[in-house]
């Protein structure tokens, strides 16, 4: 991964930074069988600028639900969502990050990173120069051409970040972007992840089932309930940056990640217990 400021290029990076402003929003659904499935409820957050939040919790809690809330992708049922007090989330504000890369398989690398600027309507010219640099950003601009068949999975996942990137979000979402990757290469995108993050200060909101990735990512970890979900612990991660993943060596670290695994195995303990009691009912 190249270490350089984005700005090098035509692109302009927004410096100024978004609080996200939560406020007691609620997303249900209707099942097949006709009931309300109610997935996310009542849920309150607030992520201060250029924070990097991790978000865990149950299996099929509503993370994704949230995040496609964020994205403005979903409108809540109730409750607000603002970016630095004023305005709602729309697509423009944010990109996300998909577990499965979400690559067009028919276009080149760089023709994918430089997608979203496209339907913007930028220029040919401007849209590959700022595509190439954010492929450099993610050490794999010698691919610029390449078909994403022939790419690994990790440098699947790299375009895919370069991708988010050259949209210039103020907020980044990410869907458990690397848990489609072996061990190592998951290590190694932790880190470049934290070394673009650090240079540039995104807001980032990241959703995982790695606890020990959460630890080793974020400034605060939000631990969600069971459906409908809410924010049970919102614990702020004491670690100094930079970091690397020998921080999972330290007492201190496993005594975190074991009370974040007690509190996920309670909420999910919990939303095992409601459904079958729901079944039940």
């Amino acid at each position: 991964m190249v270490d350089r400021p984005l700005c090098r290029y035509t692109h302009t990076w927004r410096w100024f930074l978004m609080r996200v402003e939560i406020d007691g929003i609620s997303k249900s659904y209707v099942d097949s069988a006709g009931a309300p499935l109610h997935v996310v409820g009542g849920l309150t957050a607030s992520i201060e600028q250029g924070e990097f939040v991790c978000i865990i919790g149950p299996s099929g809690c509503g993370k994704s639900t949230l995040l496609g809330m964020l994205g403005g992708l979903l409108p809540p049922d109730a409750g607000t969502i603002r970016f630095s007090g004023d305005r709602t989330a729309t697509g423009e504000m944010t990109s996300i990050v998909w577990q499965d890369y979400a690559l067009i398989p028919w276009r080149s690398i760089i023709d994918n990173v430089a997608f979203g600027l496209e339907v913007r309507g930028v220029g040919k010219q401007e849209r590959k120069a700022i595509a190439q640099g954010y492929l450099e950003t993610m050490g794999i601009g010698a691919f610029a051409n390449a078909q994403p068949k022939q790419l690994s999975g990790g440098m699947r996942q790299r375009a895919g970040i370069a991708r988010a990137l050259a949209s210039d979000p103020e907020v980044l979402l990410m869907d458990e972007p690397f848990a489609a990757v072996d061990a190592q290469t998951r290590t190694l995108l932790q880190e470049e992840l934290l070394t673009v993050w650090e240079n540039h200060r995104k807001t980032v909101i990241f959703i995982t089932h790695g606890i020990e990735e959460a630890l080793l990512l974020a400034d605060r970890v939000l631990v969600l309930s069971g459906r409908p979900t809410k924010v049970v612990e919102d614990l702020k991660v004491p670690f100094a940056r930079p970091r690397t993943a020998d921080i999972a060596q330290t007492p201190e670290f496993g005594e975190l990640k074991q009370h974040l695994w007690e509190r996920l195995r309670d909420a999910t303990r919990a939303a095992e217990w409601a459904e079958v009691e729901g079944a039940n009912s």
